[in-house]
């Protein structure tokens, strides 16, 4: 594993590996605190963040290293210089680069003229890091991801791509609950059932919130509008009317099947007010978890 642009970048084992190192760090029984020794990263960030962030930030303290975050306005990627020229310049200052882009192709221009690793901290097309943090959440609180189902409501953007591939990769069923025109991208989505036909995992995709999480283990949501979508708001306001997860919802899956939304959440949209408090909620959980797994896959790319 060179770079993390894509959980398709994985094979099964290294996600499995990537969870047990995680779990090994959460409670210190591995990775030494100066894995990251004398290793200085830097953090390309189009795009604001708070959970993203502050765990690379901190995991990278933690681990020895150094960093230097790069704003928006600071690289102006694409528009101030070409990214290649970016690229090539960060290359020989940096031992790896981890970037928050809109546009997926950034990070792919990133990783051709780069010799260091690229981690994918968010794009347009997928968000791998967060996905594998939710995976080990789950693995923590059901004892495994294996033979689980999980629903997505709502929005078919990077976080339910992720966990897509994430699913299917690991054995676990991938219910994809959406208006029809906001499912999955489909490249995404056939590269998932491709780790299915391995896995035996099923993956499907249902317009009725209801019907979909009958029998769900874990019930995921996210906001119904990404940062760039802000256009499209009413639009989608109106189109998911019926996809809000309320504790009505979440009493038809499992009895003890978990909630989880990767935040920051928008109450009176996608959630009910005081949703992330349910008794079921595991967010906050996933949320410390992301400095869990970076610190697992920074290591690994690292070492």
């Amino acid at each position: 594993m060179k770079n993390l642009l894509s959980v398709s970048d994985l094979t099964e084992n290294q996600i499995k590996k990537l969870i047990l190192v995680a779990k090994e760090i959460k409670t210190e029984k591995e990775i030494s605190h100066q894995a990251l020794k004398n290793k200085s990263l830097a953090l390309l960030f189009e795009k604001p963040s708070l959970r993203t962030r502050a765990s690379f930030e901190l995991g990278i303290t933690q681990l020895g290293g150094n960093c230097v975050y790069l704003s928006k306005d600071e690289i102006g990627m694409g528009s101030r210089e070409p990214v290649k020229d970016i690229a090539n310049v960060l290359d020989r200052w940096f031992d790896g680069i981890i970037a928050r882009v809109f546009d997926h192709e950034t990070l792919k221009l990133l990783a051709e003229s780069c010799s260091v690793p690229i981690i994918n901290a968010l794009s347009d097309v997928e968000h791998p890091c967060q996905a594998l943090s939710d995976m080990l959440t789950i693995d923590e609180k059901l004892g495994h991801v294996e033979n689980n189902k999980i629903v997505f409501i709502g929005d078919g953007n990077n976080v339910a791509a992720s966990l897509a591939l994430c699913a299917a990769a690991l054995g676990a069923d991938f219910i994809m609950c959406s208006p029809e025109k906001y499912k999955i991208n489909e490249t995404i989505w056939l590269a998932a059932l491709d780790h299915a036909k391995l896995t035996g995992s099923k993956l499907e995709w249902n317009q009725n919130p209801q019907i979909a999480v009958e029998g769900a283990d874990v019930i995921y949501t996210d906001v119904w509008i990404s940062m760039g979508d802000e256009d499209k708001s009413n639009q989608k306001i109106q189109d998911f009317g019926a996809y809000q997860v309320t504790p009505d919802l979440i009493k038809i899956a499992n009895n003890q099947a978990l909630f989880m939304h990767d935040m920051p959440a928008h109450e009176g949209e996608e959630i009910s007010e005081g949703l992330l408090y349910h008794p079921q909620s595991v967010v906050f959980d996933q949320a410390e978890n992301r400095l869990h797994m970076q610190k697992a896959i920074l290591s690994s790319l690292l070492k």
